[in-house]
Formats: structure tokens, sequence, C-alpha cells
């Protein structure tokens, strides 16, 4: 798995198909709906075998009816025709309802199945997967499916029957003349096998390419604030033509190959043409063959060749079809969070104790980013986390949450080791106050009960009110069925930290985590949601990372985090006294908070106390408002 997770761009680029994998998945998809593809080959013979009268009529018409003079036979084939134009139009009608709107559910289903894969991918594999490949991965990909299970497939096979009915035909009008046919179609053949060859990665790219372009576009316009806010529209303009001249490219390319295949065609048709008027034209003065049979030679040419055509087209949808699927097993076979539970046990009502014990992580091989971190949490206790930025703050709280695994060393829950519990059972007791607040486009209480779906709305009630969202919510016509919008972006960054604030309340978690929750928040907001802050710590396992120092005075313990180590370990006064590096950026912070209340008006830039002798080398004190 770690080998798909570090895959590298360029790989992904000059990766070929593994047709193999797609064929199994293909075979897959086809044998579950084999019944409907197998009533859909029956209309479609029926389809085509009706479709064969008018051109086989014309031998008829010719050499009976003008040529001989029966009359009454006109009538007959005038009545064959009329059947058969109807068993058209009736097995055409079929076909589309039977074929090509149950493809579409089974896209559907294919898209919802595909989703339901990736959502229960472990972190990690979305730290190195853009979103928009995903999206791809999910909508266009899945795409593909209907020339399986759709029209094309059965198209394909039903172009196959007809050719062979017609080469048939032509063989008993006149053999020598259709094997010179045959040769012409089998070159034919060949070069549409070559340049289908050319083309099948060219249609790989196109999908890795519209993920990326797709990607770049929903973080633009997700963004949009900050692009107007620094003026970079021309920058994302500039960045999205890139994306879409690459696609244009290689859309050319396609076009250029598929273009080639028209024009040999249509040169190849030509050569069939003159075979047809030098050779059928000597047949007939030589009287080995009617005008009739002329006649209908002509025709069932046409029809021989108008399935070859359509077999070059669907083998190109195919092709795309095997490249989307193949891309969409290759997510599949990443192994999601609840394939890794198995083999791992409930782990019931938890008290919330936890424990790491001599614990390294890394992003990247060779760098740890925490070493050797051993630290105790009893149940119900609060623990607060402190340091500059890249100390690895929010890695460590990653951990608690089981978002990432450790290389070495182990994190206990209760005692026992986080790695052998299932993580649905565990997370279940979690609640969070990350520091992206993120709100679905949907009401302030449907986002407020997301923690639990089936809440009622007095339990919501009654979390908003604990996080003081009736403050803004009541304020609002609609109240607490006021629509938040994309990301939340009609409510202000305060009034969506207090959102997710009720989210974790209404969760009513053993550990809770709040990773600098009240960072949106001016001091008198932070006032009044430090008391429900407060009041739901009683009881759980908090961890705590806060900016502001002043808000986790009241912590059981404080632990100081520099370049991945704990250097220092206490609660408030415990580490005031110790008068090292907590000291120095409380001092700095107070100094600094009270600098810009006595002169508000004035730039300062607090003066540097000189370098903090911290374990693992020393450094400048930095900004204390920093993140992970």
């Amino acid at each position: 798995m770690r080998r798909c997770l570090e895959r590298s761009s360029l790989s992904e680029k000059n990766k070929s198909i593994d047709y193999s994998k797609a064929w199994t998945e293909a075979r897959r998809i086809v044998w579950q709906h084999r019944k409907r593809l197998a009533l859909g080959l029956a209309l479609l013979t029926v389809n085509r075998l009706s479709g064969l009268v008018l051109p086989a009529s014309t031998k008829y018409l010719i050499d009976d009816v003008i040529g001989g003079g029966e009359a009454g036979l006109l009538g007959l084939l005038a009545w064959a025709i009329v059947l058969s134009t109807l068993v058209q139009s009736v097995t055409t009608f079929g076909l589309s309802q039977l074929l090509s709107v149950a493809a579409q559910r089974t896209i559907a289903d294919f898209r919802k199945s595909v989703q339901t894969h990736i959502l229960r991918l472990p972190v990690s594999y979305f730290d190195s997967t853009k979103s928009g490949v995903l999206i791809s991965r999910i909508m266009s990909d899945a795409e593909g499916i209907r020339n399986l299970v759709g029209t094309g497939l059965v198209q394909l096979v039903g172009g196959i029957f007809t050719a062979v009915i017609a080469l048939g035909v032509l063989l008993w009008l006149n053999w020598a003349m259709t094997l010179l046919l045959i040769f012409v179609m089998a070159l034919y053949g060949i070069f549409i096998g070559q340049v289908f060859k050319k083309v099948r990665p060219i249609f790989r790219e196109r999908g890795r390419l519209n993920a990326e372009v797709t990607g770049r576009l929903g973080e633009s316009l997700g963004a949009i604030r900050t692009v107007k806010a620094f003026r970079s529209e021309k920058h994302e303009e500039r960045v999205f033509a890139r994306g879409v001249h690459r696609l244009l490219r290689n859309v050319a390319r396609t076009i250029t190959g598929l273009s080639a295949v028209t024009s040999v065609s249509n040169l190849l048709f030509g050569i069939a043409g003159v075979i047809l008027i030098w050779w059928g034209g000597r047949a007939v003065l030589a009287g080995t063959m009617t005008f009739g049979d002329l006649g209908m030679f002509v025709a069932f040419t046409a029809i021989s060749a108008q399935p070859a055509m359509q077999i070059a087209s669907i083998s190109t949808q195919i092709s795309e079809a095997l490249a989307g699927l193949d891309r969409i097993q290759e997510v599949r076979q990443v192994a999601t969070e609840k394939d890794l539970d198995e083999g791992r046990h409930g782990i019931g009502t938890i008290r919330g104790e936890v424990a790491f014990e001599d614990v390294w992580f890394e992003y990247k091989p060779g760098t740890p980013v925490i070493k050797g971190v051993s630290l105790h949490a009893p149940a119900g206790t609060t623990t607060a986390l402190v340091g500059s930025s890249g100390s690895g703050k929010s890695t460590l709280i990653g951990l608690i949450l089981a978002f990432s695994r450790p290389q070495s060393g182990r994190v206990a829950i209760d005692g026992r080791d986080l790695a052998q519990i299932k993580l649905d059972d565990y997370r279940s007791q979690l609640g969070v106050v990350l520091q992206e607040n993120v709100l679905f486009d949907g009401t302030i209480a449907q986002n407020i009960a997301y923690a639990k779906p089936t809440a009622s709305r007095q339990e919501v009630v009654q979390a908003a009110r604990v996080a003081h969202c009736d403050d803004f919510a009541l304020g609002f016509e609609d109240g607490y069925d006021t629509v938040v919008g994309e990301r939340g972006v009609k409510l202000s960054g305060g009034q969506r930290q207090r959102v997710a604030i009720a989210r974790a309340i209404l969760a009513d978690p053993r550990i809770l985590i709040l990773d600098e929750a009240t960072s949106s928040l001016d001091s008198e907001s932070e006032a009044v949601i430090q008391d429900g802050l407060n009041t739901l710590r009683q009881g759980r396992t908090t961890f705590v990372i806060a900016h502001r120092l002043s808000t986790i005075r009241s912590a059981d313990q404080i632990l100081v985090l520099e370049e991945g180590r704990i250097v220092e370990r206490g609660n408030h006064n415990e580490l005031m006294t110790l008068d090292g590096r907590y000291k120095q950026l409380h001092d700095r912070q107070f100094q600094l908070e009270s600098n810009l209340y006595i002169n508000p008006g004035e730039d300062f830039t607090p003066e540097p106390k000189g370098p903090a002798k911290v374990s693992g080398g020393g450094s400048s004190a930095p900004s204390l408002k920093v993140r992970d």
C-alpha cells in the first residue's frame, strides 16, 4: 500500500494500462449484468436481421419485378419492408430502454461504490492524492461503464454478427469478388489496430489531465476570496489556461489519429467501390451475375462496411472504459481503514486514558517529525500542547485521532495499543474542533447535527447554546434553519468556530481534541465560549492546542514541544517557576499583548530575549501565533 501512496505523478503519467486487471473488472461487471445483456443481444439480433430485408429485396425488385414483370411480387416486397421497419423501430426503442437507461443506473451504483471505498481510505492517502484526481475517478472514469453494460458492448457483438451474415451473403453472390473485398477490409483492420495502439495511452493521459485541471479549478473556486484578496485572478487564469492547453494538445493528438482513420477508411472504401464497379460490371457483362445480384452485392457490401466502422468507434470507447476501470482499480486496491481493521478488536466505552510510549513518526522516510515522545494523560484530564511552528503539535494530535500510525513505539488507549483497536469503535468516542472548521452547504442545525445525525432538534439546540450559537443564529430570519453556504461562507470565522464547537459538544466524546478552537474569536467571544469549553471538558480527556497561553492556565499538564520532542512538561505554575521555554513564550506573548493594548496605534515588534535553550538545538524565540 505504501508503494501506491508514494507513487509520483511522473510514474502515473508514464504508467501503461494494466489490461489484465481492467479486463478482470470488466468481465465481473459484464457477468453481473449478463441477463440484461443477453436480452439486449437478442433484441439487437432481431433488429439487425430485420434491417437486412430492405437490401435483400433489391435483387428481387430488379430481377423479378422490373426484369421479369412479376407485379404481384411488388406488394409482397412492400409489406415485408414495412413489417421489417416496424420491427426495427420497436427493437431500437426496447434497446434504448433496456440498455441505455439501465447503464446509467449501473453507472450511478458504480459511482456510489467507488465513493464509498474512497471515503474509507486512510487519511495518509488523501495527503498524497489530489481531490481532483479522486473526483475524476468517481465521476469521469465510472462513465465508461456504459460502453460495457450499455449499448457499446452489445453493438460490438451485434456489429460482428451483422458483418458475418453480410459476408456470407456476399460469398454466395460472388466469392472471388468477396475475397478481394475481405483483403481490403483486412488492411483496414490492421491499420485500425496500429492507430488504436498509439491512441490508447493518449486516452489514459487525458483522464490524468482532466483530473489535474478539475482539481486546480476546484481549489481556485473554493478559495475565491483569497484569490480576489491577493488580486491573483490573472495567475489563476494562467494556471488554468496551461492545464486547458495541455488537455487541448491531448485531444488534438486523438483527433489526428481518428482523422487518419477516417481518411484511410475513405480511401479503402473508394478502392472497394472501384472493385465493385470494375469486377461487378464485368461479371454482369459476362452473364455470371444479374443486375439484381450486383445491386444486392453493393447493398450488402455497405452493410458489412457499416459494422466495421462501428466496431472501430466502439473499440475506442471500450478502450476508454478499460483505461477508466484500470485507474479505478488502482484506487480500489488501496486497503481501506475497514480492511485494516480486520483482526482488530472492539473497545467498548473507553475511560479516555491516553499514553504515548517512545513514539517516533515520519511523513518522509528518514525525516522524523515526532522523536521518541512519551506522555501520559489520565482519563478526565486536560493536556495542553504549545510550541513553535513545525514543532509537531498537530502531528501528535493526528496520532491520537489515528489519522497516522507511528513508525515505532505505541499509542495506548486505556492501556490498549491503539493499533489493535477498531477505528470505528474508537472514533465514535472522539470529538474534534480542528484548525480548519469545515462546514457543509446546509443549515446551521444540520451542520451541528453532523456529529450525530440521529440527534433531536432539542439536543442540537442545547449543544448550540453551550457553544453560544444562540447569539448569532437567532438573529437570522430562519434561525437554526439558515443555510450557511458552501464551506460556511455566509458565517464569519468566529461563527463557524462556534458551530464547530457545538458539533463537538453534541458528539458527547470521551476524548476531546481542541486544535486552536478559539483562534477565530475576539477576546470577548473567547471568554464566553471558554466557559462552554470548560463545561465540556469536565469528565473528558482533553487535548488542547492554543496560541493564546492564557487560555490553557487551568490545564492539568502543559507539554512544550520543539522539533518533535517534549522539552518541558508540567502545569502553568510549575513551568513558570522552571523559567525555561514556556516562560519565555508566556512572557513574550504577555509583552506583545500589553504593548498593543497600551499603544494600539503603534507598530510593535518585540525584541528577542536571546536564544532559547531546548533539547535538539537552540533557536531564537519565534512568533507565538503559529500553527503546525
